[in-house]
């Protein structure tokens, strides 16, 4: 009887461990919109307490979808990008960044124009992570979408049944319209009430309603930060004395100062809405990924911030302030209305980089956010001096004018400076150049607010500023407070996380030194050790390889057991084992000294040699880069597909023990490694 009970506990285990995860279900439809052009449609059905990654979470974290259209452009182009349904966002903190994810269900939608009538059929490669706590797998799929001949589309009619095990999506033609079936992943299939769901398409996938308001709030501190340079502040006192003055009654002055702050967010809503139709709200989100958008932002910042700091004025013709300021003389609101834009006329020297730089921001965003920032920032412009108007005893609050203006223009541009190498940083990580990796942001902002700190303390002068005999007592607290700032930043050159600026400075990973700089391969700093052959530095120091084979020889030659890793660069939960399992004092010396670390990557999107791929006979998949490979191992060997995946071998390949996954426990970890050691050693 305890033969039989002990069968059957490890009949469940091992069914346990040879699960393969299934958390995500395809289908998908083609519908024709004109005689040329059609949708390729992929809906996703997740699992519960599943995530499946948005296309547009940020580099750094959890891996985001891909969609790779083959041989696009030669018989057909893509109109557009890929949309998708509205995702949610969360903070990772094992990340440090916020990750956009879709929950129990998912639409993608990409519009395509057909330039070969001879073209039949469009295969889409889907690339792609899902994650639940203590686990994630990869999703990698393939579409098949059989075009029919072109005709009028009039009516759709969807068809759901299981994918066979190819993975291609078959079509038929139903009334001239053409719909395919589901593209599961390997052995599954879709219910037939996922069928009729509807997802609704975003143009703008992004939760929107906080992304505006983000915006609105920077674009009105902008607003307050232009309203005290020298252009504007002085004209605070003279626009109310106006009113007060030339108004026959006192509720006629703040009539008229009201009106007048009206225009002025009049005309710069106008001036955002103009940036919104001629660029196009989609267009706008789309340039935000684009290289060169992100340089030419780069240069412009850098141009803003010359001025500010003093080097030349940005001004607008002389004749355009002349013209205008002979409108505002007609008196109503006409003439209001003109004085207002003889307002930012001649303000433009002032608030013309700033309304550049939130312009620059806000086109990043796309949508509608170039109009939602002009209002905030117009709003912080206008209501000074629409409040003075009203209420004009309170001009006896306010300070004079003078050098202190000329210092808040001046740490404006060290600002716009610091946010310039922010596009700079996103234009080299979506071409992965490397050339602005995070240490070298972190000593360019170091030495940008170091020298904004040196101004701040009367260190230095630039070409505008007046003779200080003494620093004012809010001048002080400034200089030091960017001083904080500048020498908190110092540490992340080591590897601190700076979670104050999260966001900013590319991701710990894009970095010439992941772990800090001066930390060596032997996990300390000092002297440099000399790794194995086709080894490399992995967490804390530990020396790993990345490819099995590599990793087996060596063993062999040391006479080590073997800590095989299923592992990937976007996995939540093995950055999480590595951070706060391996680095425990009981664990790190054992990695290190008795075990040889082979850690196999299954979404490493290097190519492998075309004599080397193949089509898996686990799945039925192509076999294409390096991750598919060891992915396709994992399943085929341990029938698994969840990472991070610990299995202990001799050095002859061989499994010394029950693998594991995600184990928090670090008593439990450990014991489970002894137990692998010991058994290696009997």
């Amino acid at each position: 009887m305890k033969k039989i009970l002990l069968s059957l506990v490890l009949l469940v285990t091992f069914t346990g461990n040879a699960q393969l995860s299934d958390p995500v279900k395809w289908k998908s439809k083609l519908v024709q919109k004109s005689d040329t052009e059609f949708e390729l449609i992929m809906d996703a059905t997740i699992e519960d307490n599943w995530h499946l990654y948005s296309q547009f979470t940020p580099d750094g974290g959890a891996q985001p979808l891909v969609f790779t259209f083959k041989e696009s452009g030669k018989k057909y182009k893509l109109v557009g990008k890929t949309k998708e349904g509205a995702y949610k966002k969360e903070y990772n903190e094992t990340f440090e960044i916020d990750e956009y994810f879709f929950s129990k269900k998912a639409q993608f939608v990409q519009l395509i124009k057909v330039t070969n009538p001879n073209l039949k059929e469009i295969k889409v490669a889907v690339e792609g992570q899902a994650c639940i706590e203590g686990k994630c797998v990869q999703e990698d799929d393939n579409f098949t979408f059989k075009l029919p001949e072109i005709k009028v589309a009039t009516k759709v009619e969807e068809v759901v049944e299981e994918t066979p095990k190819e993975a291609i999506v078959s079509t038929e033609t139903v009334s001239n319209n053409i719909d395919s079936p589901t593209n599961s992943i390997e052995n599954a299939s879709i219910s037939n009430e996922d069928s009729s769901t509807k997802t609704i398409i975003a143009d703008e996938p992004v939760e929107e309603e906080k992304s505006l308001w983000g915006i609105f709030i920077l674009a009105f501190l902008g607003g307050f930060a232009a309203l005290l340079t020298p252009c504007v502040f002085p004209m605070i006192p003279m626009t109310v004395s106006f009113f007060t003055k030339q108004s026959k009654t006192k509720a006629e002055g703040k009539r008229n100062a009201i009106l007048y702050g009206i225009s002025i967010i009049l005309i710069y809503v106008l001036l955002g809405s103009l940036v919104t139709g001629i660029f196009g709200a989609d267009a706008l989100n789309a340039l935000s990924t684009n290289v060169w958008f992100n340089v030419i932002f780069f240069l412009l910042l850098v141009f803003f911030a010359t001025s500010f700091l003093g080097a030349f004025e940005i001004l607008l013709p002389n004749s355009w302030a002349n013209k205008v300021d002979k409108q505002a003389d007609r008196g109503g609101f006409i003439g209001i209305l003109f004085m207002a834009l003889a307002l930012a006329i001649v303000s433009f020297s002032c608030t013309g980089p700033i309304v550049g730089t939130l312009l620059v921001e806000a086109a990043s965003k796309g949508g509608l956010a170039p109009i939602v920032g002009m209002v905030g920032f117009s709003l912080a412009l206008a209501l000074p001096f629409m409040l003075f108007a009203m209420f004009p005893g309170w001009m006896n609050s306010l300070p004079k004018s003078g050098g202190w203006l000329n210092t808040v223009k001046v740490s404006l541009g060290f600002l716009e400076l610091a946010l310039a190498f922010k596009f700079l940083s996103n234009a080299d990580l979506v071409v992965q150049g490397h050339w602005l990796e995070r240490e070298l942001f972190l000593i360019i902002w170091i030495v940008i607010f170091g020298a904004w700190a040196m101004y701040l303390f009367g260190k230095l002068m630039l070409p505008h500023d007046s003779p200080i005999s003494y620093l004012s007592v809010g001048r002080l607290y400034m200089a030091i407070l960017v001083s904080m700032f500048t020498l908190y930043l110092i540490p992340g050159l080591w590897g601190a996380p700076l979670k104050l600026i999260s966001g900013f400075p590319p991701p710990m990973t894009y970095s010439e030194s992941p772990n800090g700089v001066g930390y060596k391969n032997d996990g300390n700093l000092g002297t440099m050790v000399a790794l194995p052959e086709h080894a490399h530095k992995g967490p804390h120091g530990i020396v790993a390889f990345h490819d099995y084979e590599k990793g087996l020889a060596y063993a062999k030659e040391v006479g080590k057991p073997i800590l095989l890793d299923f592992t990937g660069y976007a996995c939540v939960n093995c950055r999480k084992m590595e951070d706060f399992v391996w680095s425990k004092p009981q664990i790190l010396p054992i990695l290190k000294d008795d075990f040889v670390l082979i850690s196999l990557y299954v979404d490493a999107k290097e190519e492998l040699p075309k004599e080397e791929q193949y089509v898996s006979k686990e799945t039925g998949k192509e076999i294409v880069s390096v991750g598919n490979k060891w992915s396709d191992y994992q399943i085929t060997r341990y029938k698994n597909n969840a990472q991070p995946y610990y299995i202990i071998l001799d050095d002859n390949g061989k499994d010394l023990n029950k693998p594991v996954g995600y184990t928090p426990d670090v008593e439990e970890y450990q014991a489970w490694l002894d137990k692998g050691l010991k058994a290696f050693k009997k």
